[in-house]
């Protein structure tokens, strides 16, 4: 009955679309301010909502709007936002394992769109659920709630594009479904993010930048950077500075400062609590179960054999794995699965792009952690196991449009054609040949 049900909606959603509703721009744009009403209007339901799972609230309206300003280079007055192309279209559908508010809202290109929000963030889930309808159009927009169960029930629909954030593991399952339809994925899921500090930096900047990248929403970011790689002496330099930096960020109790969040779920506190166990404790520790509160907390001396460095972390745990230079930070990453990013500190310019240039990963940020994320001119994704497929600005837009090459040609001028038509000859061989040389001058160089 359920799976009856998806696939009623499924339907629905695509007659929709192929009703050409959602392809005037005028639609679009109004569809995006509606959703910024959602912001506004029901800000106070969904800053409860997301204290109540989290304990830590995210901006995300600024995104929205962000979708409405001029992009010149379209030649219309809309960001990629909304997609100027009618051959995007079908039902699709977006969720994850960490998915909030904020990926609940991702422009759609002006798809028909299936969203499944976390079953993990539950009172998130709800305000998504229960609120999103009232403002967006319901022939063109559905939320489903459901566990894994029913959400592996909705993935024998077919789609014609899936989008996917979350853990590798589910990551799997959903490219495995996918599969059976051919459809396309996009799967943004994290990783471990290596963050090489070089012996060269200013241990102060860098001991905030690292600190408020790894503990931004309590750690449970894909892009924070999950362990550090350095000498044994900037080891010993970096402890007071981020002891230091954590203190300025929440005080000498993380416990009772208004900025620091808690853990999903419960499940995720203990397996996060129990790789306290790796490495010696610097900085933190403490942790309470009925709260899921882990504190700040660095892990130093850290083996590569530690539990905290066979998974990502996806909490406020950072570990110091020492390395005796460079080139064994880079073999280090290497020997490993590509990550979503790598982050890189050093006073010396080169040191940064010997990393960048000698390391692969999703995304790359020198001498500072997370902001390459709020720059919607880059493009966002993971590669190998960190993901595939790329988002934010202009690259969501043509990440949900398909971009179908076409050609109209004129009926007349029948006696251009004659070349290509048998019997075939050395005479016409040789015009079509002329006619189609390339001329050049100088050399060219095959990237």
């Amino acid at each position: 009955m359920l799976l009856a049900a998806r696939g009623r909606l499924r339907v629905h959603l695509r007659a929709t679309w192929l009703s050409g509703k959602t392809r005037p721009m005028e639609y679009r744009v109004a569809q995006l301010e509606a959703l910024g009403r959602f912001l506004d209007e029901k800000k106070q339901d969904i800053l409860e909502a997301t204290a109540s799972d989290m304990g830590k609230v995210r901006g995300i309206r600024g995104r929205i709007f962000g979708a409405l300003s001029t992009h010149p280079s379209l030649g219309f007055r809309i960001m990629p936002s909304t997609a100027p192309c009618p051959q995007a279209g079908g039902a699709r559908r977006a969720g994850g394992h960490h998915v909030t508010v904020l990926m609940a809202c991702l422009p759609p290109a002006g798809n028909c769109v299936i969203v499944k929000p976390s079953e993990t963030s539950k009172n998130t889930e709800r305000v998504v659920a229960e609120m999103l309808s009232c403002y967006l159009d319901n022939d063109c927009f559905a939320v489903v709630t459901a566990g894994v169960q029913e959400t592996t029930m909705l993935l024998e629909n077919k789609f014609d594009y899936i989008f996917f954030t979350g853990s590798t593991s589910v990551g799997r399952i959903i490219m495995t479904a996918a599969a059976k339809h051919l459809t396309p994925v996009t799967l943004e899921l994290g990783g471990k993010n290596p963050c090489y500090v070089s012996d060269t930096c200013d241990v102060q900047n860098v001991a905030r930048r690292v600190a408020w990248g790894r503990f931004f929403n309590a750690g449970q970011t894909c892009i924070a950077p999950d362990y550090v790689l350095c000498s044994v002496e900037m080891q010993e330099k970096l402890m007071p500075a981020l002891r230091e930096a954590i203190t300025e960020f929440f005080g000498s109790n993380p416990r009772e400062s208004p900025d620091f969040g808690r853990i999903m779920g419960d499940k995720q506190f203990r397996r996060i609590r129990a790789l306290l166990c790796s490495g010696r404790v610097a900085i933190g520790g403490q942790t309470d179960e009925k709260e899921r509160y882990i504190a700040p907390t660095v892990l130093a001396d850290v083996l590569p054999s530690d539990p905290a460095m066979q998974e990502e972390i996806f909490g406020p745990i950072l570990p110091i794995v020492v390395v005796a230079n460079m080139d064994e930070a880079i073999d280090f990453i290497n020997a490993r699965s590509q990550p979503l990013v790598i982050y890189a500190f050093s006073c010396d310019s080169k040191v940064v792009n010997q990393v960048l240039e000698r390391t692969s990963s999703g995304g790359f940020c020198g001498n500072d952690t997370l902001m390459h994320v709020t720059l919607t001119s880059l493009p966002f994704g993971g590669i190998g196991n960190s993901g595939l497929g790329k988002y934010h600005g202009k690259f969501t837009f043509d990440t949900f449009t398909h971009h179908r090459g076409c050609l109209h040609r004129n009926m007349g001028l029948e006696a251009l054609n004659a070349l290509r038509y048998p019997p075939y000859s050395q005479q016409k061989l040789g015009l079509l040949t002329a006619t189609f040389e390339i001329k050049r001058k100088g050399t060219c160089t095959l990237l």
